[in-house]
């Protein structure tokens, strides 16, 4: 179905009478597979054999994600609190590996895994629930498995995290001839990797993000970096610290000086974003949703907007599509495992969560909705849970 075709159909993403039976039930589905509608979300975006391998290649640290719900608050020193969840899930450079193979997305990930419990179990569902291929990841003898426990309580979180040091680097787990993909992504936190540079001369699209300056100077080394770069998505702090601005709207004119285009995350304000190259400009409000965890929703925005610009959507649509993966992500407790499906996004627009007249906004969505598309909500199972 061609985006006009669907548009005629239904010219708001709502609980159109057509929308109603749109999509036929399920099909079978690999065991553990929450997303089986990926692959033709995947082959719908790319059309075609002539594209490369991967749609994204990245490099990172995948941690151990431990997710404590349902606490009634966080224990006081010499104090204990019993919580009837937990959920597990891989977490760090996982999570934005995870949201972009969820849309369909053919993901690459470079990293180090322990060969211990916890490093089996990233293993396992990264590769095989997941799909993310992890051909230039390896497994660690003797290495420890990095681990984040948070605690998730009144719509904000507590963590603490074990991060023992990286074995390999990430040139030594890339090796000397990076992987062919339409776009990587990678942190400018630190230095830009030649991998990284060597993928965008041969084409590929570079996405960065950072991390929070834990010395608090925000050198202007880190906006040097840019120059290397095509998409920045900060969030308004980090943005306004590094510019030395007093707004995210001036933070994002003055990134925009330094690259094609950039992207000013504002959490419950919502984000901004400016085309140096088109002169587009697009601001959208957050959703109006009921969050109750953030945890790596920064993350799945990225996703979406790496796979709106991979989709050729203009600007306002990649960030209202961000936007919306973000939105839906927050609205339960479960760490990357909480990245939206298809299947999710198609249920989301006969919920009632939200006005009417909000969700067609979101109309040009539609057509990018698998025909098999489960219409039903995707949600990550805790590992570990209270006998009832």
């Amino acid at each position: 179905m061609t985006r006009t075709e669907a548009e005629n159909r239904s010219r708001s993403f709502t609980r159109h009478p057509e929308w109603r039976g749109h999509m036929p039930p399920t099909p079978e589905k690999p065991p553990d597979d929450h997303c089986a509608d990926r692959d033709l979300a995947g082959e719908r975006l790319r059309g075609g054999d002539s594209a490369p391998a991967l749609d994204v290649f990245l490099s990172g640290q995948v941690f151990m994600d431990m997710i404590f719900t349902g606490l009634p608050g966080l224990p006081p020193p010499g104090t204990e609190v019993v919580t009837d969840g937990l959920g597990s899930a891989p977490g760090g450079i996982a999570n934005i590996a995870v949201a972009m193979s969820r849309l369909g997305l053919r993901v690459g990930l470079a990293a180090p895994f322990g060969d211990d419990m916890f490093g089996s179990y990233l293993w396992r569902t990264l590769a095989l629930q997941e799909g993310v291929d992890l051909g230039r990841s390896r497994k660690v003898p003797s290495w420890p498995t990095p681990v984040t426990v948070s605690m998730a309580y009144d719509s904000d979180r507590s963590m603490v995290t074990y991060a023992p040091p990286g074995p390999l680097t990430a040139d030594e787990l890339v090796g000397a001839a990076p992987p062919a993909a339409r776009a990587c992504f990678i942190d400018v936190d630190r230095p830009v990797p030649a991998w990284a540079v060597a993928m965008r001369a041969a084409g590929s699209l570079v996405v960065a993000d950072l991390g929070w300056d834990q010395t608090g100077t925000w050198s202007s080394e880190v906006l040097d970096r840019l120059e290397h770069v095509d998409v920045f998505l900060p969030n308004a702090v980090e943005a306004m610290a590094y510019t030395r601005t007093g707004s995210p709207e001036r933070a994002a004119e003055a990134l925009a000086e330094r690259l094609p285009v950039v992207v000013v995350k504002r959490g419950g304000e919502g984000a901004i974003a400016i085309d140096s190259v088109s002169g587009e400009r697009a601001e959208t409000p957050a959703l109006p949703v009921r969050a109750l965890d953030a945890t790596g929703a920064g993350d799945v925005f990225a996703a979406g907007f790496v796979y709106g610009t991979l989709a050729g959507m203009p600007l306002d649509e990649r960030l209202r599509f961000a936007n919306l993966c973000a939105g839906l992500s927050v609205r339960h407790r479960s760490g990357s495992l909480g990245s939206p499906c298809w299947g999710e996004i198609a249920a989301f627009g006969e919920s009632g969560e939200v006005p009417e007249s909000i969700l067609a906004d979101y109309a040009f969505v539609i057509p990018f909705i698998p025909d098999a598309a489960a219409d039903s909500a995707v949600r990550a199972e805790p590992t570990l849970r209270k006998e009832p």
